[in-house]
């Protein structure tokens, strides 16, 4: 059973991943990461670009540099504990590729 939380976190990268968050006043240590993908906020637009770009002309690039483009999200699927006696969880973390701030959008016990 999964929960919606939407909340806002602080998130510790290491290696380009999340290491640790910190959520309600807890520090949580990321001890795997299950999944991790992409989305563009104008998936339709930049799928029409690589369309276009594949009749002949050249492909428009998404401005930004990353892979989510200026206004895309990036998702952590990750286990993390509180604590060493504590059992695992699994947690859903995203981050706004512009503005780079991140939330806790779901949490599965």
């Amino acid at each position: 059973m999964s929960r919606v939380y939407g909340e806002p976190v602080d998130v510790w990268v290491r290696d380009g991943r999340p290491a640790r968050f910190a959520w309600r006043g807890r520090l949580y240590t990321v001890l795997g990461v299950l999944e991790h993908w992409v989305v563009s906020r104008e998936w339709w637009k930049q799928q029409a670009q690589e369309e276009s770009g594949k009749q002949g002309s050249e492909p428009n690039h998404v401005q930004g540099g990353g892979p989510a483009g200026p206004s895309g999200h990036e998702f952590w699927r990750v286990e993390a504990s509180p604590g060493r006696n504590i059992a695992l969880a699994t947690y859903e973390l995203r981050r706004d590729a512009a503005t780079g701030s991140w939330l806790l959008a779901r949490v599965w016990d």
